[in-house]
C-alpha cells in the first residue's frame, strides 16, 4: 500500500493533468459527483495538511520574521496583480476573470512544500510562508477579491471571511489537535496524507472540469493561456523579488515556489460557493490545479540543478 501511495504523490501532476482531460472528453463519467462535494474534498487536503504541521514549524515566523514578511507581502501582491493584469490583457469575460483573481488572491498551496524539497530550497521556510499565508488567508483573500473585481462582481466577504474559516483554517486546526492527541497513529499515517490528497485534488479538478466541458471545448484555449502565464509569471517575480532585496539561493527557490503555487481548490470552492452567478469562474482554479504540479516538478528539477552547479563552483 505504501509503494502504491509513493507512486501516487510522485506522480500527482500526471495524475491530475489525465484526470482532467478524461473529465474534459468524458463528463457523464464524473456526473454524479456534485459541486457540493468540492468543499469536503478540500477540507480533506487542508486536515492533512494539519497534520504534517508541528508548532515548531512555525518558529521560522519568529526566528526569521523578514524572510516570512517578504515572501508573504510577494504572495498577496504579486499574483493578485497578476491576475487582474492578466485578466484585463486579454479582455477575459467578468466570471473567468473573476475565477483567476481567486486565484491569485488565494493563500500558497500545500504542494508548495513537497515541491520547495525536491527543489532542495528552503523548507522551514516554504512550511512556515503558507502557514502564515493560510492563517491570513480568511483576511485577504476576500479583501483582495472585493478590490480587484468588486465593481464589477458583488462580492460578500464576510461570507467568504467564514467560508474560508470552516473549509481551511477548521480542518488545519483539527489536523494539529489531532496529531497532538495521537502522535504515534499520525506518524504511521503521515506517509499516506500526500496521496490522499493528491486524489481529493483530482476529484475537485475532475468535478469543476466536467461540470465545464462543453464551454471548455469551445473556448478553453485563452483561459489555458492565461492560468500557464500566472503560473510562471509568479514563479519568476517570486525568484527575482527574493533576488533583488539579497536572500540567499534557497530562500529565493523557496518564496519562488510559495508565490507561484496557489491553493486553487480552494479559489473552486469559493467560486462555486459565493458565485454561483458564474459557473465559469470555477474553471482557472480547476486548470490551475492541473497546470502549477507540472510546472512544479520541471522548476523542481531547474532549481536543485541550479544549486548543484551554485555549489560546484
Amino acid at each position: 500500500m505504501k509503494k502504491i501511495c509513493d507512486f501516487i504523490s510522485r506522480w500527482m501532476g500526471a495524475l491530475v493533468l489525465l484526470t482532467a482531460v478524461f473529465a474534459l472528453l468524458f463528463p457523464e463519467v464524473f456526473g454524479a459527483l456534485k459541486p457540493t462535494l468540492i468543499n469536503p474534498l478540500l477540507g480533506v487536503v487542508m486536515f492533512g495538511m494539519g497534520l504534517t504541521l508541528k508548532l515548531e514549524d512555525f518558529k521560522v515566523v519568529f526566528s526569521r520574521p523578514k524572510d516570512v514578511i517578504i515572501g508573504c507581502l510577494a504572495q498577496f501582491i504579486v499574483m493578485p496583480l497578476l491576475a487582474w493584469l492578466l485578466a484585463r490583457g486579454f479582455s477575459l469575460s467578468d466570471e473567468l476573470a473573476l475565477g483567476v483573481v481567486l486565484v491569485g488572491c488565494c493563500p500558497g498551496g500545500t504542494a508548495s512544500n513537497v515541491i520547495t524539497y525536491l527543489a532542495k530550497g528552503d523548507l522551514a521556510l516554504s512550511v512556515g510562508m503558507t502557514g502564515v499565508s493560510t492563517l491570513l488567508a480568511p483576511l485577504l483573500t476576500p479583501f483582495l477579491t472585493w478590490l480587484l473585481v468588486g465593481q464589477h462582481v458583488n462580492v460578500d466577504m464576510v461570507s467568504m471571511f467564514l467560508s474560508i474559516l470552516w473549509v481551511v483554517i477548521l480542518p488545519i486546526v483539527a489536523g494539529l489537535l489531532f496529531r497532538s492527541l495521537l502522535p504515534k497513529f499520525t506518524e504511521s499515517a503521515v506517509a499516506y496524507l500526500p496521496a490522499l490528497s493528491s486524489l481529493a485534488i483530482a476529484f475537485i479538478v475532475a468535478i469543476v472540469v466536467s461540470a465545464n466541458s462543453a464551454k471548455l471545448m469551445v473556448g478553453g484555449w485563452l483561459i489555458i493561456l492565461v492560468v500557464m502565464l500566472h503560473n510562471l509569471c509568479g514563479l519568476l517575480l517570486g525568484y527575482g523579488v527574493a533576488r533583488m532585496l539579497g536572500l540567499e539561493l534557497k530562500k529565493r527557490v523557496a518564496i519562488s515556489i510559495e508565490v507561484g503555487m496557489q491553493n486553487s481548490g480552494l479559489a473552486s470552492s469559493l467560486a462555486t460557493l459565493h458565485f454561483a452567478a458564474y459557473p465559469m469562474a470555477t474553471i482557472p482554479g480547476a486548470l490551475f490545479s492541473v497546470w502549477h504540479n507540472i510546472s512544479g516538478a520541471v522548476m523542481a528539477k531547474v532549481y536543485s540543478a541550479v544549486q548543484q552547479r551554485a555549489k560546484a563552483d
